[in-house]
This record gives C-alpha cells, structure tokens and sequence, in this order.
C-alpha cells in the first residue's frame, strides 16, 4: 500500500513526538539516581555522537569559524539553559505538567519576533497568543494553596528555547542544521562536563542504570531524525500541529508510569495552549499563502 506523502509525513511528526516523550519520561527516571548534570552530560554526549555523525555523513563542516560568532555563542546560552530548565523540571515537576507549558514555545518565539525582529503579527494571532498564556497560567496556578516554585524551571525552559528558536533565525541561511546542532553540543557537553566536575561527580557512576540511560539518548535521536524527516515530507503547516500529541503521550506516561492525577486546571490549560497553538499556526500559513 502507498502513502501518501502528508499521511506519512503527519505519521513522522506523531512518531517523533511518542519517542520524545518517551525518551522525556526515561529523563525523570534517571534523575532518581542521577544528578541533573550527570543527566545532562549523557543526553549532550549522545546528542553530540549523532549530530556530528550525520554532519559528517552528509559531507558539511565539522568546523566552522562562524560557530563562535555572537549569534550562535547566544544560541548556546538559550540552548543550555533550556535544557537545564527542562531537566530539573523532569526532575521535580509533574511530567505531564512540564510538556504542556514547553508546548507553548511557538507561542514565545512569535512575540520575541514581533519586539526583535519587528515581524507583522495580525489580532487573530495575538489572540490565540494569549489565550495559550491563559493555559498557562492555568498549570501553573500561581495563587493556588498548592503552587510549587519548581514550575518555575519548566517557564525557565519555555522561555529559553523560545529565545533559542528566535536566535536561529538570525543564523546564516549557508549553516547546514546538522553543523548548527553539532556546535551547539559542544558547547552543551562542555558545560554538563564542567558542571559534573565542579560538583565533583562521577561521570559514570555506579548507581548508572545503562537500561534507562541507553533508550533514553536512542529515542531522542530517534525523535530528532523522524522530526527532520516529517518536515521534509510534506509541507510545515500540514505536520506541525500535530507537535502537540506530545502533550497527549506525556499525560497518558505521567499517568501511567508516574501515577500522576493532573486536576481540571491543568487539563483545561492543556487545551487551550493545543488549540491556540494550532490555530496559531493555521493562521501563519493562511497568511503566507494570501503574500
């Protein structure tokens, strides 16, 4: 049987999404027995291994004297401090929580574009903008009895990858994506490696489960090469809303694996930033296609 192209491309994106979620859940589990920065450093390494491998493969620059100039020294900052944010949110956050609020990134990104980058932004857009800060607002109920400042590092990630996401825009267009990712993990392995040794870790330690850790750097890659392939397969607008089944596989995992009982609030937050965000994007596209 044939598929068709945006059938297999929306097939892609929900497969990458399941591995990211899963490779999410595989995080949290670690860091019961492993610090964030030990986390960090296998997740970066294994990262590294890829990118450079594929950037290799694909015969781009494994060196670049561009990889150090302002912009992309930026991205890493927003990079690693995302990644930091979501690791100890995986860490002391609700799973399901977590995968909610990043899933507003977009949302962000398109606002720093707006006050940054001076991009044109119509009222429907800045309406569904706000109504995903609305759900929000929502998960993390900041005047509610049972607050946790530990939501705090998810918004942390939220923001910075947000930022990192805007910060690549301003990456010359000739840096192949691959190369991109692979400065960026350098950058990001020698920080988790400066941070191990500062806490005067292990950097393997015995309480390591390879079990966990091994899947865990696998379905992240897993995650990546699907999320590049469905982009490639079809058109953006036609996968992209499918993103958020992220939100979906993490709220059956926090259920499921962590016994997690996400309230009304939560729930409600949820969807609106799924809603808003697809709109969001429908609504870019409707845009393009009328310039």
């Amino acid at each position: 049987m044939i598929i068709d192209s945006k059938l297999r491309g929306i097939l892609y994106m929900i497969v990458s999404m399941g591995a990211f979620s899963l490779a999410d859940t595989l995080v949290k589990v670690s860091t019961a027995s492993l610090s964030v920065a030990q986390v960090l450093f296998f997740l970066m390494s294994g990262s590294l291994l890829l990118f450079a491998s594929m950037t290799k493969l694909q015969g781009n620059k494994l060196i670049d004297k561009r990889a150090f100039s302002q912009i992309m020294l930026l991205r890493y900052f927003f990079e690693i401090t995302g990644m930091v944010g979501m690791v100890m949110a995986l860490a002391k956050v609700p799973i399901s929580s977590v995968g909610a609020i990043t899933q507003a990134t977009p949302m962000i990104a398109t606002v720093g574009a707006v006050v940054f980058l001076k991009e044109d932004v119509g009222w429907r857009r800045w309406g569904s903008i706000i109504v995903g800060f609305i759900g929000v607002l929502l998960i993390i109920q900041p005047g509610a009895v049972a607050f946790s400042v530990d939501i705090l590092w998810a918004v942390l990630a939220l923001v910075s990858l947000a930022i990192r996401d805007l910060t690549t825009k301003l990456v010359p267009k000739d840096i192949p994506s691959t190369s991109m990712a692979t400065y960026t993990m350098v950058a990001a392995v020698t920080f988790a490696t400066l941070w191990v040794l500062s806490n005067k870790e292990s950097f393997f330690p015995d309480s390591t489960n390879w079990l966990v850790i091994i899947p865990m750097v696998v379905l992240g890659a897993v995650g990546y090469l699907l999320l590049i392939a469905s982009i490639r397969t079809t058109d953006v607008s036609v996968v992209m809303p499918f993103r958020y089944t992220r939100t979906i596989f993490l709220l059956v995992l926090g259920i499921i694996v962590f016994g997690e009982q996400p309230n009304a609030l939560m729930l409600t937050g949820a969807g609106l930033i799924i809603i808003s965000g697809t709109y969001m994007l429908w609504r870019e596209q409707q845009v393009k296609t009328k310039l």
